[in-house]
């Protein structure tokens, strides 16, 4: 191959032909898959079920592209945040979040993200280009590693909620799901995988039309349309009645309720009255809400609400028959919680 391409870029008929295009048995083709995505191979050497013969083939008709982890950061909380380069020098990052029951992966989508939330530190980044489905897999599989390391005990969740919009990479984080999912792939259950949008409406019905799996979470954090415009330029475009129709067609094709996330600041979206229009919001889409403290990021335009109104919002909601959690922040030592992924360690690839 004159332009060699990254290996895992191909499907496994993609594979087929190219391997018997280099005058190899097609079975070949399953043996080098699962190394690709069964066993994780970080290099065509580990290939040891391959003859040296076709490793060296490979190398010189494949690229094998992946990862290089850079500062690893442990939180006084056991959170675990890092800085992963991409093969063209891009800094991603990704968090391991441990809790008494769960181990979640939180992974990046794209480098940088282009809708400018207010609160959220990605934001402030110019998006570079979107990640390829291998480059999301790989933060995955790393982090598995250091969940190993760390805790003894593999991830249980995956959240597509780091860095970028997901859904604006829709076809890659739909071929890395595929992958994690598969039983050709790490075989998770797509039950165990959440991922989270700002509110995209067109793609979000797309979801519904695909019949996804996994789960669906939106960054709601208002419940009326002159607030969430405030805090999130994409509501101007894709306003709570647009969003409403959008999440009963997925409902609809799905069968699955709908997550709301909710950062709750101070003085802004904490009131009785805030939680009573999120009520009649929800009463139109079955969900269920998750109350996220905010952390502040480097301009100090919101604070953390107050523990006392964080919980009576809450109590308000479920009152009123809303599942409701509130999700207390972990990594904030470290800028690893919530809004706070913004490429600080840029240096350490260096």
């Amino acid at each position: 191959m004159p332009n060699p391409i990254d290996i895992k870029s191909l499907d496994l008929e993609a594979l087929q032909e190219a391997l018997t295009n280099m005058g190899e048995k097609s079975f070949r083709a399953k043996q080098v898959y699962a190394w690709l995505w069964q066993k994780n191979a970080k290099s065509f050497d580990e290939m040891s079920d391959l003859s040296l013969a076709l490793r060296e083939k490979l190398k010189a008709n494949f690229l094998f592209q992946k990862l290089d982890v850079g500062d690893v950061q442990l939180s006084n909380d056991g959170t675990v945040k890092s800085a992963f380069q991409t093969p063209d020098k891009k800094v991603i990052e990704g968090v391991l979040i441990p809790t008494p029951k769960r181990l979640t992966a939180c992974i990046s989508s794209q480098i940088g993200c282009s809708l400018t939330c207010a609160f959220c530190a990605t934001g402030k980044l110019k998006r570079l280009r979107n990640l390829t489905a291998s480059e999301i897999v790989d933060q995955i599989v790393l982090i598995n590693e250091q969940s190993l390391k760390n805790y003894q005990k593999p991830l249980t969740n995956i959240v597509y909620m780091g860095m970028g919009e997901p859904l604006l990479n829709y076809r890659e984080v739909l071929r890395s799901v595929e992958k994690i999912t598969s039983p050709t792939g790490l075989g998770m259950s797509p039950k165990r995988i959440t991922v989270s949008t700002a509110g995209i409406a067109k793609m979000i019905e797309k979801l519904g039309d695909d019949e996804v799996k996994f789960n669906l979470a939106l960054s709601l954090h208002a419940a009326n349309d002159k607030k969430r415009s405030k805090i999130m330029p994409i509501n101007d475009q894709n306003n709570l009645a647009v969003l409403t129709k959008a999440l009963q067609y997925f409902v609809s094709k799905t069968g699955q309720k709908v997550t709301f996330e909710y950062i709750i600041f101070k003085d802004f979206n904490d009131s009785i009255e805030d939680a009573k229009e999120l009520v009649r919001f929800c009463a139109k889409v079955p969900s269920k809400v998750n109350i996220i403290e905010y952390n502040p990021i480097d301009d100090g335009e919101f604070q953390k609400a107050d523990e006392q109104k964080v919980n009576a919002f809450c109590a308000y909601l479920e009152e009123k028959g809303i599942t409701a959690n509130i999700r207390r922040s972990r990594g904030k030592d470290i800028d690893a919680a919530c809004g706070q992924l913004a490429n600080k360690n840029k240096a350490v690839f260096a």
